[in-house]
């Protein structure tokens, strides 16, 4: 069985654009969610170290201590983007995966996020938060969710 959330919100931009302020902004938009921490030292600044495959995706700590998030798998400007996703307490056999579409629909963009990965993280990991598989995947879902209203609304 696979366990993703599936997300998708139209912006009033360019495919190119939104991709651009996704990697070259993520800082700007990206709203902390103390459920959904990295580490526990979290929150930190994100950034995107890099362009293209092999780019990290990475928090920077008040502390100066970087946290790899996870390396970009597929870098295809205003199309798509996919990198790993982990946190601090995952084991190295837990990996969830990260792809975001840009798809244009007349003057604006589809951006859809599918996290997928989360049946190799066991259900009594920390972080699931004790929640039942489809209350977890839900409020993950609904986090992606304010994510991508938090990046339509940069790049009113």
């Amino acid at each position: 069985m696979s366990a993703r959330i599936l997300v998708a919100l139209r912006m009033k931009a360019a495919p190119e654009r939104v991709f651009d302020a996704f990697v070259g902004e993520i800082g700007a938009w990206w709203r902390p969610n103390p459920l959904f921490s990295f580490t526990p030292r979290s929150p930190g600044a994100l950034s995107f170290e890099g362009q293209g495959e092999g780019a990290r995706l990475v928090e920077r700590l008040a502390s100066g201590k970087v946290f790899e998030i996870g390396r970009v798998r597929v870098w295809a400007r205003g199309e798509r983007l996919v990198f790993g996703w982990r946190q601090a307490a995952f084991a190295a056999d837990m990996d969830t995966e990260v792809e975001v579409r840009f798809e244009a629909v007349g003057e604006e963009t589809r951006v859809t996020v599918e996290h997928r990965g989360w049946e190799t993280v066991p259900a009594g990991h920390v972080a699931r938060h004790g929640f039942p598989d489809q209350v977890f995947l839900l409020r993950h879902g609904q986090w992606w969710t304010g994510l991508l209203e938090g990046l339509a609304e940069h790049l009113r």
